[in-house]
């Protein structure tokens, strides 16, 4: 699990009001009865937070929260800025 769960977390809790205790590294979003809206939704707050621009249906909606942090954790890697890129 990566460094970016606790964010993902945050989200989840916060503006959906999952309750933390159901936020396992295991749970899917359908676990967590995130409908497609939903899903769809915190593929925007990903984008507009992370960076990071993902189909979410095909991101989120299947896999569990610590393969989507994992997932976020290699996007942002990806695309972060390198001490050669700052030149």
């Amino acid at each position: 699990m990566s460094e970016l769960h606790p964010t993902l977390v945050d989200v989840l809790t916060n503006t959906f009001k999952v309750p933390a205790v159901e936020l396992r590294p295991e749970a899917t979003m359908d676990d967590l009865e995130m409908d497609s809206l939903a899903v769809a939704e915190l593929g925007v707050i990903v984008k507009e937070t992370l960076g990071v621009d993902a189909d979410a249906d095909a991101a989120y909606k299947g896999a569990t929260l610590g393969r989507i942090s994992d997932f976020l954790a290699a996007s942002t890697a990806s695309t972060a800025p390198t001490a050669a890129g700052s030149r």
